[in-house]
């Protein structure tokens, strides 16, 4: 960021006060003014660093706020070492990751949820139902996910790609294979049941 700052011609976010483990011992010994002060000097950096991680604005800000209440929560257990911005990053680093985890496990139980739609219950019928589950079995995991998030729930490549944290050229080309996949194993069945 600095970097980009100095490139266009803006000044460098100044740090006011150095971040050391006195201040972090501060914060854990619920001094206001110290936690203002670390938010204040970090605030820029720490966003910067968190969103290089989740790659999206809305969930940057969600594990920024959630950064800092682990901070303030934690402080009083931080080990000097030295290092505060270290234990900092590791904590973001952890909550992204931990973000992440939970985005992609609600993201398969929607899937999951979607293979037991009443569309493909077998109380329709127990031949289709079977049917549909083989060929989705021989999709991989990313192109059974894809094809149901677009055709079952509507979803839009770029939303499927900015969800499943894809680049969306991969979900296209994942949504192509699978659905040809499909389109073999249906004229197959068909020419199987001639």
């Amino acid at each position: 960021m600095i970097f980009f700052m100095n490139v266009i011609g803006a000044p460098a976010p100044t740090r006011i006060y150095k971040i050391d483990d006195d201040l972090i011992a501060r914060i854990g010994a619920d001094d206001q003014d110290a936690f203002d002060m670390l938010y204040e000097n970090i605030n820029q950096p720490l966003y910067a660093y968190i969103l290089s991680l989740t790659q999206d604005a809305q969930n940057a800000e969600d594990v920024l706020q959630e950064t800092y209440l682990k901070i303030r929560s934690a402080a009083h257990l931080y080990k000097a070492m030295g290092k505060p911005m270290a234990w900092i990053f590791t904590i973001a680093r952890n909550l992204s990751m931990m973000q992440h985890r939970s985005a992609k496990r609600t993201a398969e139980e929607e899937i999951d949820q979607l293979e037991h739609d009443p569309r493909f219950s077998m109380q329709f019928d127990r031949e289709d139902h079977i049917f549909l589950k083989e060929i989705l079995s021989q999709l991989n995991e990313k192109e059974r996910s894809i094809i149901l998030l677009h055709t079952v729930s509507g979803y839009k490549h770029r939303e499927i790609a900015r969800d499943l944290n894809m680049p969306l050229s991969t979900v296209l080309s994942n949504y192509s294979r699978g659905m040809n996949k499909l389109r073999m194993m249906v004229e197959h069945q068909k020419a199987s049941s001639k």
